[in-house]
């Protein structure tokens, strides 16, 4: 007896601010990839379906894009991510960067 099927996979891109197209409020939308995987005995061989979505954390309204529209917002979230590497802090207005108060004397 052979054992066949499929399983889903969800990856989870990026986080964009983008207008939704659902309820036209700028919000932050997950760009999402899904992944369809042949499977026997239960051990995922290769993939035969790709898709890409984008979906409203607003109203959680979900729209589907090709796979050229995810890589270019991949590509513009990254290049956003490299202004401010993980682990740097950003400069606010009005704190100084060693901690200190500069309001206090």
């Amino acid at each position: 007896m052979i054992i066949f099927g499929t399983r889903g996979y969800l990856y989870q891109l990026a986080v964009l601010t983008l207008v939704c197209g659902w309820c036209g409020n700028p919000a932050a939308h997950t760009l999402r990839k899904r992944v369809t995987k042949f499977t026997l005995f239960f051990v995922p061989l290769f993939p035969f379906s790709t898709k890409y979505a984008t979906q409203c954390t607003f109203c959680g309204g979900e729209q589907k894009i090709p796979k050229e529209q995810a890589e270019q917002l991949l590509a513009q979230h990254v290049a956003a991510q490299d202004g401010n590497p993980f682990g740097q802090t950003q400069q606010h207005p009005g704190y100084a960067q060693d901690g200190q108060n500069p309001y206090q004397h």
